[in-house]
């Protein structure tokens, strides 16, 4: 019996990509399937990147595939295309954007940056290319965690910036421009100021995503990204403590109301790992994040480890995914990423014409 294109169909239909949940072939119109004798040739089309699992998703397909009757010979090849995402009606996309990831907390001390930053690296470690923006004013942290402390970024036209390259990112923040020791004393329009100028006046360069470190809270930092910038959507960050879900809460309702679209949450410290034994505890309480997650209706991306390694390793500017690639905690991050470029993905395709206005009173 001849090898046809329904029966390649059909074989990959059983297979599922662990990142979507979905079948590799759910996107049909993506994928290109030819055959020519005993050779079947197949390219599966990501909306995700993939870098780091393009070899196990190659070898998956054509095990199935070579596994038909009749079947000699199988090529696959897998691709990733990172489209911009949709955005309301009469705005534009930030120039040399194509998506913006705003990483939040409705607390402070709940490892948001450290998220932010290794998220950010493992993007572009999945083939991305990605810039990440310190939003933190008051307290800018990407600049010691990136291992750049010193660095400052150039003024072409002492009106805009060029980012500073470090890891492979393209990062901005005002920790770059001011002494470290200098503390920001701002009222809220000046905030709003300062955070809008490193937006719109620094040169990205071709960015498939900028990660946005929010600052803790529901302040004029989270308002200023929302009304100034299309925002793909928003990552909450939390740990199991009942205290810091409280917050969550709050972060999560926060977005709701100014139309940014939710990709999911982040259980930080999680578990505590012993370094002497490593013995695994959850000393914050469990599944507080799940819980938040299921009365929202938004994604569960993942739970990271209390882990001094990652602490140290972030203290000394070579975050997880440079100090240790090969670490649990890292592959963790990986997912954690994959997961959020996939549910961005999916926000492209629902969210046209999907966009309120924002409006802001005062009474």
């Amino acid at each position: 019996m001849a090898i046809t294109e329904d029966k390649v169909w059909a074989a990959l239909e059983r297979l599922i990509d662990p990142v979507t949940q979905k079948s590799y072939v759910a996107a049909r119109s993506k994928n290109a399937v030819r055959i020519k004798g005993g050779k079947v040739h197949i390219e599966i089309e990501l909306d995700y990147p993939a870098k780091t699992r393009a070899d196990a998703i190659r070898d998956e397909i054509a095990a199935a595939v070579h596994a038909l009757f009749g079947v000699e010979e199988t090529e696959v090849g897998v691709i990733s295309k990172i489209a911009a995402h949709a955005i309301p009606r009469g705005r534009k996309l930030l120039p040399g954007v194509r998506n913006i990831v705003a990483v939040a907390s409705g607390k402070g001390g709940v490892g948001k940056s450290t998220t932010a930053v290794n998220i950010a690296l493992a993007l572009a470690q999945e083939g991305a290319t990605v810039g990440l923006l310190d939003a933190d004013l008051y307290g800018p942290s990407i600049p010691q965690m990136l291992g750049v402390p010193e660095a400052h970024p150039e003024s072409p036209d002492w009106k805009s910036f060029v980012p500073i390259r470090a890891h492979g990112l393209q990062a901005i923040s005002v920790g770059f421009l001011v002494d470290v020791d200098s503390p920001m004393i701002w009222r809220g329009p000046m905030v709003a100021q300062v955070l809008e100028q490193l937006l719109t006046k620094s040169h990205w360069n071709d960015l498939d995503y900028l990660v946005v470190d929010m600052p803790p809270g529901t302040g004029d930092a989270q308002l200023t990204l929302a009304q100034k910038a299309p925002v793909t959507g928003a990552l909450i960050v939390t740990t199991p403590q009942d205290i810091a879900l409280i917050d969550a809460r709050k972060g999560l309702k926060m977005f709701e109301k100014v139309g940014v679209p939710i990709l999911g949450v982040v259980e930080n410290m999680s578990t505590h790992i012993c370094p002497e034994c490593g013995h695994e505890e959850p000393i914050f309480g469990q599944g507080g994040a799940e819980k938040i997650c299921d009365d929202f209706g938004v994604a569960f991306l993942g739970a990271l480890p209390l882990d001094r390694a990652i602490r140290e390793m972030t203290d000394a500017g070579r975050p997880t995914l440079i100090g240790a690639p090969q670490s649990r905690a890292a592959e963790n991050y990986r997912t954690i990423a994959c997961r959020v470029a996939a549910q961005i993905a999916t926000l492209g395709k629902e969210m046209s014409g999907k966009f309120p206005n924002i409006v802001v009173r005062n009474d």
